[in-house]
């Protein structure tokens, strides 16, 4: 089956000793296409390291949630000369999470408002992290609102994105509303290890909605093993068990789905926005 990781952190310090063995094994896996998210600066800038010298691999560069509270002016003109370089095909990944809150929610909106606001003007697909507590949903009410609020579902994503999905919900948890919410507005799904985890039952009835132009699955290594896995460090070769997890759900074959996902892949990130 061919393959995407639509979202690996290749770039965390894990990978330092053996990031090629693992890319190889990657490919032997059937992966075509690996996305490198950053989580923070160091991370960012990290992240087209890696990406420079190979062409099959893309970077984002972002301020996740849990660090909005680090992040000083000096930190956010990288971020925002760093969206320019044409190694970057994303924003984030950003977004809110309610559940470990690391940072403040204050801190958290407002790092939230700088993301969208660079995808904007980059038209650069902004990537999402979502997280509640257990039973609950108050990041993803949210996230609805800042998306909205921030031209998202009209007129200025419209222009920015040319048609394209404005962002990437990673690796998707919360319920099927919300989800339906998120296609309203044009965006893709990508699924993870998360679906695989007790409480995020509601996973497998959202993915037979999702348009295959839009229908993204990640790993987000070295997190979120799947089964099968290791636990201490997840990498982009295992996203072909959430693939299958896809495929099943969706009641097509293995090639389809694959050729589905790499598709979708460059509809989101497309050529004229990679080197």
């Amino acid at each position: 089956m061919r393959l995407v990781d639509s979202h690996g952190h290749l770039n965390a310090d894990r990978f330092d000793d053996d990031l090629d063995p693992v890319l190889d094994a990657a490919r032997a896996a059937g992966v075509e296409r690996i996305l490198v998210p950053g989580w923070n600066v160091r991370s960012s800038g990290r992240a087209l390291e890696v990406v420079a010298s190979r062409p099959w691999l893309d970077a984002a560069v972002g301020i996740h949630p849990h660090d909005a509270a680090k992040v000083d002016e000096a930190g956010w003109a990288l971020i925002e000369a760093w969206a320019q370089d044409d190694r970057v095909v994303a924003i984030g990944e950003t977004g809110l999470d309610a559940d470990r809150m690391f940072s403040p929610w204050d801190a958290q909106l407002e790092s939230l408002r700088r993301n969208l606001a660079v995808a904007l003007a980059t038209g650069k697909p902004a990537i999402l992290h979502c997280r509640s507590k257990a039973g609950e949903r108050d990041a993803q009410d949210a996230l609805l609102a800042e998306l909205r609020a921030a031209g998202f579902d009209g007129a200025p994503a419209r222009a920015a994105f040319a048609g394209r999905p404005p962002a990437i919900v990673h690796s998707f948890s919360g319920p099927v509303d919300y989800a339906r919410e998120m296609l309203a507005m044009g965006l893709s799904i990508a699924f993870g290890g998360l679906v695989f985890r007790r409480g995020e039952e509601a996973s497998a009835d959202v993915v037979p909605l999702v348009p295959a132009e839009r229908l993204l699955v990640e790993t987000d290594a070295p997190f979120l093993s799947p089964p099968g896995a290791p636990r201490g460090r997840n990498a982009p070769e295992f996203v072909a068990i959430t693939a299958r997890w896809l495929a099943e759900r969706r009641g097509v074959e293995e090639p389809e789905l694959g050729d589905g996902l790499v598709a979708a892949y460059d509809a989101t990130f497309p050529r004229s926005l990679r080197r």
